[in-house]
């Protein structure tokens, strides 16, 4: 049928042609030849052959489970509902008009959300804020629930990184968190929640969502993103840690993965002074041996930020985050390029690198350094990095590459990459430092991981194949730190 259909085409546009040259017949023949292949079908999209095309073809043939696959995995200690809508629409819907924005660090009133959503959706970078006061949140959070079209799904990242895991039939994985009714309902079957995790409350985090080239007043978006924003006091207080801690006994898993340590923002000095002590107390009450990895996730406070670099990072083995966490994190602990108050754009891989470096050499594991920091996975809108301390970390290019293709994969919501939806948008060409004397890298879509060594430390980078139309941007963090580790095999001697 297909070959029917393809020689009645080029019979028709060689009548066309021939007619046209029968009534022209003084028609030059480089105007006949533009005539017919403007009439020729053009590719509708990107095919095999696509830069997309052999980049994700690449990448399938490198991604290969490794020799030691983990059993069991325990995740903990953030959990709740997200309710995610357009955030243009929500404040619409609040009586709230556009107007000029600001970023504020916790947001006390409407306003103070309508001028931090204007401030971000015009950067088009992602936030998440501590919203101060519990009757007008609730009242936001009753407006955003039951607005048309308001989706609601697992939040908070342990859920998250523990739904990403539970899709793996032959994975047993334990949540601890603060789970409600309606988080419970929505956890796949294969998640195990202990009892001492249910409550009778959900917590509710709002995600506004806004598209690319979105319009508000005078705003345009220039990349789809979103604001999270919540009055969660649970999560807050990482309620759950001592339990979460304390069920790994039983459960005996072999992979442990902590997150929620940036929702303490909005507690006192006191507080956030003291709960670190005792999250370092019970990471110290975890069996030696089983790899800790430590997802990270947007902050404002640098105290705080400060604190968890030097006194949490040497007690983990591996850390998950984003652009904005790793240059607030170099800022907020006087490291490489902390001048930079944001990135320009794209992220320059060099400058990333530096910070990653830098990160496991003072505070990672080493001859002279008690502390287990080995591993590093930076994710960006474009393109992902996978730093490891040589000798403890197999199949990290899978790794790295299977991070990269469930970002694809989950914003556009399809089951394998649809070259036709993505677009290669990382660097061309890019040097691997720019405080050492580093590579010049040209990237070819044909061999997807690059890889380069410093001082005893090893990179891989790979792109991501940006969705176009993404349908959620919110979990991607998530779900590709994930599957970073599902691939990672660790080295029997921890």
């Amino acid at each position: 049928m297909a070959l029917w259909r393809g020689s009645a085409y080029a019979g028709f546009l060689a009548l066309a042609v021939g007619c046209v040259f029968l009534l022209e017949p003084q028609l030059p023949h480089s105007t006949l030849r533009s005539l017919w292949s403007s009439l020729q079908p053009g590719p509708t999209s990107p095919g095999p052959g696509s830069p997309e095309g052999r980049l994700a073809a690449a990448w399938d043939a490198l991604i290969v489970r490794p020799a030691r696959r983990w059993r069991r995995v325990a995740v903990g200690v953030n959990a709740c509902v997200d309710v995610v809508l357009s955030g243009v629409k929500l404040l619409q819907a609040l009586g709230l008009n556009p107007g000029d924005g600001k970023d504020h660090s916790i947001l006390h009133s409407k306003n103070d959300l309508k001028e931090t959503f204007t401030h971000f959706m015009g950067k088009g970078a992602a936030a998440e804020r501590f919203f101060s006061d519990k009757e007008t949140f609730h009242d936001v959070a009753q407006v955003a629930s039951k607005f048309p079209g308001a989706q609601h799904y697992v939040g908070g990242n342990a859920a998250l990184i523990g739904q990403k895991f539970a899709a793996n039939s032959d994975l047993k994985v334990l949540l601890c968190g603060p789970v409600g009714p309606k988080l419970h309902e929505l956890l796949d079957d294969n998640v195990f929640v202990p009892p001492e995790s249910l409550q009778e409350v959900d917590e509710f985090h709002l995600i506004l969502e806004y598209q690319a080239g979105e319009e508000w007043g005078q705003l345009k978006a220039p990349h789809a993103n979103r604001l999270i924003f919540s009055h969660d006091l649970s999560n807050g207080a990482m309620s759950m840690l001592e339990v979460f801690v304390s069920s790994l006994e039983e459960f005996q898993p072999d992979l442990v993965v902590l997150s929620g340590l940036h929702m303490m923002e909005g507690q006192s000095k006191e507080f956030q002074r003291k709960r670190l002590l005792e999250v370092v107390t019970s990471i110290s009450d975890i069996p030696v041996g089983i790899p800790i990895h430590l997802e990270l996730a947007s902050m404002t406070n640098r105290e705080l930020m400060s604190s968890i670099v030097h006194q949490v990072f040497h007690t983990v083995t591996s850390l998950g985050l984003n652009e904005q966490e790793l240059l607030f994190l170099s800022q907020s602990a006087a490291g490489p390029h902390s001048s930079l108050s944001s990135w320009n754009g794209v992220p320059d891989v060099g400058m990333v690198s530096d910070i990653l470096f830098w990160i496991l050499k003072e505070h990672g594991k080493s001859k002279s350094r008690a502390s287990d920091l080995t591993r590093i996975h930076f994710h960006t809108l474009v393109y992902h990095i996978l730093a490891t301390v040589d000798g403890h970390w197999a199949n990290q290019l899978a790794a790295v590459a299977a991070g990269a293709r469930v970002a694809g994969t989950q914003a556009c919501a399809t089951e394998t990459i649809d070259t036709s939806r993505v677009s290669l948008r990382a660097p061309h060409e890019f040097l691997t430092s720019h405080s050492e004397a580093g590579s010049r890298v040209i990237f070819n879509p044909d061999e997807p991981v690059i890889e380069w060594h410093r001082e005893g430390v090893s990179f891989h980078f790979t792109p991501v194949l940006v969705c176009k139309d993404p349908i959620r941007t919110v979990g991607l963090g998530d779900a590709i730190s994930a599957e970073g580790l599902f691939y990672s095999e660790v080295y029997p001697h921890y």
